[in-house]
């Protein structure tokens, strides 16, 4: 039997956010995986969502304190997205550097496109602990998961862990 090759393979392992620090251009995404590759890290993370799996554009919920205070979250979620357009070209970007790249999806949606671009790892959002679906979804992938706990009390924890 063929033995399977390791995602992480060291310890510490380091992996460079791109999230929205791309701005909206797929040149300064590509720079960001560059820059991770040159500067040593292991991996790069996306994020997989579109605006709409994140909250509704009709309701047009304002931030009401903070750094955001007056603006549409929908707006901030759409301006803040990797494009899923730009996904296969920056998987195949990193490919092509030798950086590893991961992501997080935010739905059921973004994991079927994640798994097309034959995506190693997943990520779970501290933001989604509590879409049981969609981790039990990542967790017959049988790929590795890593699941942010941010907030979550135990009880949120242990079920997450329960269904993966």
């Amino acid at each position: 039997m063929k033995k399977r090759k390791k995602f992480i393979n060291k310890k510490p392992f380091f992996i460079g956010e791109i999230s929205a620090n791309h701005c909206g251009s797929i040149k300064l995404a590509k720079k960001l995986i560059y820059n991770a590759k040159k500067f040593g890290f292991d991996a790069v993370k996306l994020q997989t969502y579109t605006a709409d799996c994140m909250t509704h554009k009709r309701y047009k919920y304002k931030i009401s304190k903070g750094l955001w205070k007056g603006k549409i979250l929908w707006n901030l979620y759409n301006n803040a997205k990797t494009p899923i357009e730009w996904h296969k070209e920056l998987f195949g970007y990193a490919k092509k550097i030798n950086i590893k790249i991961l992501s997080t999806p935010f739905s059921l949606k973004a994991l079927a496109i994640l798994e097309k671009l034959q995506c190693k790892i997943y990520k779970v959002s501290s933001f989604e602990i509590t879409d049981l679906e969609l981790i039990k979804e990542i967790a017959r992938t049988k790929k590795p998961m890593i699941i942010s706990t941010g907030l979550a009390n135990m009880n949120e924890i242990k079920n997450a862990v329960d269904i993966a």
